[in-house]
């Protein structure tokens, strides 16, 4: 419950007469170039640069210790505590430091396409490039909604206000603070943007499963014949690029919710990942970028602005941000019904998980829980090249409850509507990092997509020896040599070491799973050691 002095600094900075509120795309995007936050590119876009941080800030990201929530959160390194007194003093330095700002931008909107579920927020920026931002990624409201707009979440973003953690009781400059209690996150010290978007998500994670809803960190599209099909995965690992096929209707790129209706967007927009982007590549996305969208630590030339999306100099998560309706061919609204298939994207930089296998309920679960993927460079601070890492659900940094809440909720579902669940491995073949090479992408697709078509339901499988995964023998379009990871190796045998290597660091991280049923760790997890 917000307090009485929560409210009235909010409501007091809401009323200052520096506030704009709801500002169009124009505004802002001739505020934030005419006040040196940002340059416009040559496709219309707003390329803006986020400093010294371009990426996410786990270690400093807090959830506020309150009497309704503390027993629900499963406290550790992820959701992190920090005592209401903190959040108190913070929240007025932080009301106080955007009230003397010269000008304030405010986007009130929803997350969460389903109205049934739907929840109302307002985003408050120093920064007009940022307000453009929140508006591209959370859905916006009609002219008739917004008369009726109370908002049931608030984020307070403060780059420029940079925390003492010898008094302010933080980490350090940086800070990302929820208080579930009072309806609140605060954000100070950072400019990367995909703060806000990631901590209404966390928020959402809360929420949703109190109502029998799903919530999943995972890309959806939607066929022509209503066949829905869900990625998920970590960044990196290709949910927004698989997931954007002209072929299908694009529900979401990153966060849906599943419910008894069938699956709907969180977001209004997409933020994808444009290193090394193309137009013969990812003609959806690269199309995607033009006027209203924004460019985040994108390298453009000095003189003609062209972005440069093979340029990392600033970090290699480059990102863009737009509308979802600047994918021409999306699901309207962003509903649809139950998923048939699922697939799991991992990025694997040991290059010993098959491109695609068919999972059975028991390594779905297990794969599940477990999340491996490898974490690619830029995505975190302090990331410098990929590394090994478990994220429960494909999403842990997100996941405010036990992450059994959100499997039981999954295997539910899979039972319920019958879906096929599919590992698929975007990482690399024929070597780990540094070896072997990146999955080509038309070959990810060709297998995605037979997947999705029922195509790989009656054919020959083998089973990989180490990891007990169903791999296809053979697919259309696919090179037969790439489809058993051990054959793609020049040497069998330093194949079977290294995937004994990874199967073990499996097992070490389920053993934090206490009281998960023994069928999904016999029959789930690797078989070799």
């Amino acid at each position: 419950m917000i307090s009485a002095k929560i409210e009235n600094g909010l409501n007091e900075l809401l009323s200052g007469a520096n506030v704009n509120i709801q500002p169009s795309v124009a505004e802002l995007i001739e505020k934030a170039t005419s006040r040196g936050e940002a340059k416009l590119s040559a496709d219309g876009a707003l390329s803006a640069e986020t400093g010294k941080y371009t990426g996410r800030s786990p270690k400093d990201k807090f959830i506020v210790e309150e009497p309704s929530s503390k027993d629900k959160i499963d406290w550790g390194k992820v959701n992190r505590p920090i005592s209401q007194e903190i959040f108190d003093s913070l929240y007025t330095k932080v009301i106080n430091h955007l009230k003397a700002k010269d000008e304030l931008f405010v986007f009130k909107g929803y997350a969460g396409a389903d109205k049934e579920s739907q929840l109302s927020i307002q985003v408050v920026n120093e920064f007009a490039w940022q307000n453009l931002f929140v508006h591209n990624l959370f859905i916006r409201p009609t002219e008739e909604e917004l008369t009726t707009h109370e908002a049931q979440f608030t984020i307070l973003s403060a780059p420029t206000f940079k925390a003492d953690p010898a008094v302010d009781g933080t980490e350090s400059e940086t800070f990302i603070i929820v208080s579930l209690e009072k309806r609140i996150v605060l954000i100070g010290g950072t400019e990367y943007a995909g703060e806000m978007k990631k901590s209404i998500f966390s928020v959402m994670n809360y929420l949703l499963p109190e109502h029998g809803i799903l919530p999943m960190h995972c890309s959806a599209n939607v066929g022509e014949e209503g066949d829905v099909a869900l990625f998920f995965g970590l960044s990196g690992t290709g949910k927004t690029t698989l997931s954007a096929d002209a072929k299908r209707k694009l529900i979401g790129d990153d966060e849906h919710g599943w419910s008894d209706n069938g699956v709907f967007n969180i977001e209004g927009g997409c933020y994808a990942k444009c290193i090394n982007l193309s137009k013969e590549k990812e003609p959806e996305i690269f199309g995607a970028i033009r006027f209203g969208s924004v460019l985040e630590n994108v390298v453009l030339d000095d003189k003609t602005r062209v972005p440069d999306y093979d340029d990392n100099s600033l970090t290699e998560n480059t990102r863009a941000a737009y509308p979802i309706h600047n994918i021409e061919n999306i699901a309207k609204p962003s509903m649809a019904g139950h998923p048939k298939t699922i697939v799991f994207l991992t990025a694997d930089a040991f290059g010993v998980l098959p491109p695609i296998s068919k999972l059975t309920k028991e390594q779905a679960m297990y794969h599940f829980l477990s999340g491996f993927t490898s974490k690619l460079a830029g995505t975190e601070r302090g990331i410098t090249a990929p590394e090994a890492t478990f994220s429960t659900c494909f999403g842990s940094p997100f996941l405010p409850l036990p992450a059994t809440v959100y499997a039981e909720m999954l295997g539910q579902k899979i039972d319920e509507h019958n879906a096929q669940v599919f590992l698929v491995n975007t990482g690399w073949t024929g070597g780990e990092y540094g070896v072997g090479k990146r999955m080509e992408l038309k070959h990810t697709r060709t297998m995605v997509n037979a997947a999705i078509a029922g195509q790989l339901n009656d054919i020959e499988f083998e089973v990989n020896e180490i990891f007990g995964l169903a791999m296809p023998k053979a697919i259309e379009g696919v090179p037969s040599e790439v489809l058993n990871p051990r054959n793609a190796w020049s040497d069998p045998a330093a194949y079977d070491k290294k995937a004994k290597e990874l199967a073990h660091l499996f097992r070490e991280n389920f053993k934090k799973f206490k009281y998960v049923s023994d069928d999904f760790v016999q029959k789930g997890g690797p078989i070799a050691e």
